[in-house]
């Protein structure tokens, strides 16, 4: 693997509810190099939005270390932290919760170009027009508000403002999830597109084991806060080691093959 443009070292994270707490994070040890999709795949619970929130600084750890190209990010505050936030960006699974669903499209692809003061003013709107053209989106979409476009509309819009800044990792978490087959394909196939150009790496956090094999490079298996095993995506998937990797292939699989599992659609 190449040197890593991120790398989490015993990240982890407690919650409390009500008179209990509960470790969502216990010891994450990760790894994504410039320009890889690294799968993240786990149950429900087992802490996935979680470490991709800490990963964003979205939330703070209780303890661990964070670095991204090379900087200690946990350390960076203030001015400095927004400096490098352009650098990574995340995709929701819900852009309607997302962004304000009465907030144009215009105005939520503005909004990173001028917190990041990229472009001058009088250049933005022709930024803007070129993200909406890069994500296969017409420019006449630019003033109609968020409700009142498509999901899949919506998610090109959340993909168009994750790449505005010009990141270099993106994390998507189930960000297709919610969409039908032939729609996920295009993004699919966007996101794939991005990648080759600009050499984004991508943390995608998803449940569909197909999907991952047939995109991710590598994939990471989370179970109850902890890394249990990591891969290459189509190895793992044919044969994973750990129990939680086992179960997650066998709950996907429809028949076992030679050639290794076949997955419902």
């Amino acid at each position: 693997m190449k040197s890593p443009l991120l790398s989490a070292t015993g990240l982890q994270k407690t919650f409390r509810r009500g008179e209990n707490r509960f470790a969502a994070l216990a010891g994450v040890d990760l790894e994504i190099a410039a320009g890889e999709t690294l799968a993240l795949v786990g149950p429900s619970g087992s802490g996935k939005s979680t470490l991709a929130r800490v990963l964003m600084r979205l939330i703070e750890p209780d303890a661990g270390a964070l670095r991204f190209a090379g900087e200690n990010l946990l350390a960076l505050t203030g001015s400095r932290l927004r400096a490098i936030r352009s650098r990574f960006q995340m995709v929701f699974q819900d852009p309607l919760a997302a962004f304000n669903p009465r907030a144009t499209v215009e105005r939520v692809l503005y909004d990173p170009l001028r917190i990041h003061r990229i472009a001058g003013r009088g250049e933005r709107p022709q930024r803007i027009g070129a993200l909406l053209e890069r994500v296969g989106l017409a420019d006449t979409l630019r003033g109609r508000r968020i409700h009142e476009i498509s999901g899949g509309q919506r998610q090109r819009v959340a993909i168009a403002r994750a790449i505005a800044t010009g990141p270099e990792l993106v994390v998507l978490d189930e960000a297709v999830s919610a969409l039908d087959v032939s729609v996920r394909a295009e993004i699919m196939a966007l996101l794939a597109c991005l990648q080759r150009e600009q050499n984004i790496a991508y943390l995608f956090i998803s449940h569909d084991l197909a999907l991952v094999r047939d995109t991710a490079h590598r994939v990471a298996v989370i179970d109850q806060g902890r890394i249990v095993e990591t891969g290459e995506a189509k190895r793992l998937i044919a044969a994973p080691a750990s129990a939680m990797g086992k179960a997650l292939v066998a709950a996907a699989m429809k028949l076992p093959r030679r050639n290794g599992p076949e997955f419902l659609p």
